[in-house]
């Protein structure tokens, strides 16, 4: 399998970081890794400013050259005490540089707290056991446990920094299809900065005004109206967490079945028996990864998968249909 990241990633300090510490200009310099990982890195010596080794809360002024020995590094990393499980994948597509796999909904895709097996995480490392060595397993992007969908896993270093950085850049083509609350009159861009709910922890919000929020832009383009609900496509520009999910509930159209964010039903008025249960009964966000594209770490040649709609998202459009035709 082909490997051909260089023993050391060099990386200029640019002049926007000026007066940031260095672990926070090391986090933002390098994503793909979790700040906690990269402070280790710092502590242990395998990350280097202007040949020497530097002091956490240092100060940078901007023009620096960070060296991080990274193979040297990700040998003597420890590694997680992930368990590889024989969990069933639907894998669309693998080859040696990446694999993508279509989530169900219910499926964690990292261990943590109160869900420390039974993830998407353990079932990759015992199809592929080579992503142990890698960052995050080699998932490059996720989606939340209720969303069902297309994701990317790298399976080598080289394919891992090359998807991590066309993520960055913006360069992933991301639609998905959702059946939001309401009756849309057309599609728009929402262009609303999102952060961490200021008093629910678990939530997150359209913060206009804080500085803590990051810029999170969300395109989405009507496909059927129904009586008191519509089905949309919508293309991310950016990945912020639950960023579909917040933007709709801004905009008075949140996603049917969000357990946190929906709030109260629509129902339209004289729905039958059949529709109100079938309603109720749908307990997770209708949101679904349907398309992803990229350029191929290996061949640079442009690739995209699509995956079909679930079959509960399928079971609650006809029903959503069948009521529009009864009126």
């Amino acid at each position: 399998m082909k490997n051909d990241l260089p023993d050391d990633l060099e990386i200029t300090v640019p002049t926007a970081l000026a007066g940031k510490r260095v672990d926070q200009v090391v986090a933002a310099c390098m994503p793909d890794y979790s700040r906690s990982r990269l402070q280790q890195w710092l502590k242990s010596g395998f990350i280097q400013i202007d040949a020497r080794t530097p002091k956490l809360k240092e100060k940078m002024y901007g023009g620096e050259l960070i060296v991080v020995k990274l193979q040297a590094a990700l040998a003597d990393q420890v590694q997680e005490s992930w368990e590889a499980q024989p969990i069933a994948l639907d894998v669309v597509y693998e080859d040696d540089s990446l694999i993508i796999i279509n989530k169900p909904a219910g499926l964690v895709v990292h261990p943590g707290a109160g869900n420390k097996d039974g993830t998407l995480v353990n079932a990759l490392l015992h199809h592929a056991p080579e992503l142990s060595k890698l960052p995050r397993a080699g998932i490059i992007h996720r989606i939340d446990k209720e969303t069902t969908g297309l994701l990317v896993i790298a399976r080598n270093l080289t394919a891992h920094h090359n998807l991590s950085a066309q993520l960055q850049a913006r360069e992933f083509h991301r639609e998905y299809q959702a059946i939001v609350g309401g009756v849309m009159t057309g599609g728009r861009t929402i262009d609303e900065p999102i952060g961490r709910h200021p008093t629910q922890r678990i939530k997150m919000a359209v913060l206009p005004d804080s500085d803590s929020a990051k810029e999170a832009i969300t395109h989405y383009r009507v496909e059927k109206k129904f009586r008191a609900h519509t089905l949309i496509n919508v293309k991310l520009e950016t990945g912020r967490t639950h960023q579909i999910r917040v933007h709709m509930a801004y905009i008075k159209h949140p996603i049917l079945g969000d357990q946190v964010y929906a709030g109260r039903l629509r129902i339209p008025p004289k729905a039958s028996e059949t529709f109100l249960a079938g309603i109720r009964a749908f307990k997770r966000q209708a949101l679904h990864a349907k398309t992803l594209g990229f350029l191929h770490p290996e061949t640079d040649e442009y690739i995209e998968w699509s995956a079909d709609l679930p079959e509960d998202m399928s079971n609650i459009i006809k029903l959503l249909e069948d009521d529009l035709a009864s009126v």
